[in-house]
C-alpha cells in the first residue's frame, strides 16, 4: 500500500474510533440516567452494549498503531452524536431508541467506507471492519425492534 493510502486509512480509522468513544459515552450516561419501568430493558441493552463498543475502539486504536499512526489523545475529540445526548426529560426513552439507531448508522456507513477503502490494499483493516460492521448492524436491528414496539 502506498504511504498516501496508508495516510488515509488511517485517518478514517481515527473517525470510527472517535465514533465508538463517543458512542461509550452516550451509552453510559442514558444507560444511567433513564428513568422509568419503561426504560429499564433500554438501559440494560446500553449498559451490555458498553463493553463492546470499547473492544471496536480499543481494536480500532491498536490497528492505528499497528499501520504506524498515532492513536488520538482527548484533546483531539469533537462530539457529533447529537441525537444521542440524554434527553431533557428522562423518560423519553424513544429519543433514547431513535439516537443509538442514528449512531449505529453512522459507525455502519464509516465501517462500509473502510471496508471498500481498503479492499485489495489492506485485508487485515478490512476484515477487522467486516466484523465490526456485523457487531453494529445487529446493535441497530435490536434498536429497530424496541423502536418498533415503542411505536407500535
Amino acid at each position: 500500500m502506498s504511504e498516501d493510502q496508508m495516510k488515509q486509512i488511517i485517518d478514517e480509522l481515527k473517525i470510527a474510533y472517535w465514533m465508538e468513544m463517543e458512542t461509550v459515552m452516550n451509552y453510559l450516561s442514558n444507560s444511567i440516567n433513564l428513568d422509568g419501568v419503561r426504560a429499564e430493558e433500554i438501559k440494560k441493552s446500553l449498559d451490555a452494549d458498553i463493553q463492546e463498543e470499547l473492544t471496536h475502539a480499543q481494536t480500532l486504536a491498536q490497528r492505528i498503531k499497528t499501520l504506524s499512526g498515532i492513536v488520538p489523545g482527548s484533546k483531539e475529540f469533537k462530539a457529533t452524536q447529537e441525537s444521542l445526548q440524554p434527553p431533557a426529560k428522562l423518560t423519553d426513552v424513544v429519543s433514547v431508541i431513535k439516537g443509538v439507531i442514528d449512531a449505529e448508522n453512522g459507525a455502519i456507513s464509516q465501517y462500509n467506507k473502510l471496508i471498500q477503502l481498503c479492499d485489495g490494499v489492506d485485508y487485515v483493516t478490512q476484515d477487522l471492519c467486516i466484523q465490526a460492521l456485523g457487531d453494529e448492524e445487529q446493535h441497530r436491528r435490536e434498536f429497530q425492534g424496541y423502536l418498533a414496539e415503542y411505536e407500535g
